[in-house]
């Protein structure tokens, strides 16, 4: 019946009665805490599918719970706040989240990107071949298809979109995947990786001037959908 459990950290009365409708109604078991010291202790006794943590709580900033969260938790951790500048957007992305939702946010938009989130965690911990619409990656035989037809790419090339859909549906910022692909010192080579994403562009979407599947998100990275 419960499609998952679900953690909500937040301290705000109307978004957790918002939250406890929307997902139950949608079949999510739900947990709330209102600190970041009482979720951190719930996620540790009852480690969830998935968790919605706020950045502004009362007791500790969001962004530290979140480092707290990833020296052991890896599933998906999906940010929901009021803060909607990219220093704040950034951070949380470089500091483990899946994710980020500012408020108010469409609800129909947050289960989407929880139901990609559960996805990418349940496919990759099943499988080594992973299919993406109409792209599919056997990762032990290090072969990527496009509608069937091996696609010719690259070592680099291909680590870069493997890396992407592994994460389909995560924003990756520049500075993640510049240090997952090439390595700490490639962290400022923004230009770099913009050239690299319009090569794979060029193989893989339909228009690369209008891509389905490598989005920009301005300012802070890329999202594969």
């Amino acid at each position: 019946m419960n499609k998952a459990e679900v953690l909500v950290i937040d301290d705000e009365a109307p978004i957790r009665k918002l939250l406890e409708i929307t997902l139950e109604s949608n079949d999510y078991k739900v947990w709330f805490a209102e600190t970041g010291k009482e979720g951190i202790m719930l996620a540790v006794n009852h480690p969830p599918e998935l968790i919605l943590l706020d950045i502004g709580l009362p007791d500790k900033s969001g962004h530290e719970v979140l480092k707290e969260l990833r020296a052991w938790y890896n599933k998906a951790i999906i940010i929901l706040s009021v803060q909607d500048n990219e220093e704040d957007i950034v951070k949380a992305l470089d500091n483990g989240a899946t994710d980020y939702l500012t408020k108010p946010f469409r609800t129909a938009e947050l289960l989407a990107r929880m139901r990609s989130a559960i996805r990418r965690n349940q496919t990759q911990n099943e499988s080594t071949v992973l299919v993406c619409d109409d792209l599919q990656i056997d990762f032990g035989a290090r072969i990527i298809k496009l509608n069937d037809e091996p696609l010719k790419l690259t070592a680099t090339e291909f680590n870069l979109l493997a890396l992407f859909m592994k994460n389909e549906g995560r924003v990756l910022t520049h500075q993640y995947i510049l240090k997952e692909i090439w390595g700490v010192a490639y962290q400022t080579e923004t230009q770099y990786l913009r050239v690299f994403v319009g090569t794979l562009r060029k193989k893989i979407e339909e228009n690369p001037n209008h891509p389905k599947h490598i989005i920009t998100e301005s300012g802070v990275g890329y999202r594969f959908s």
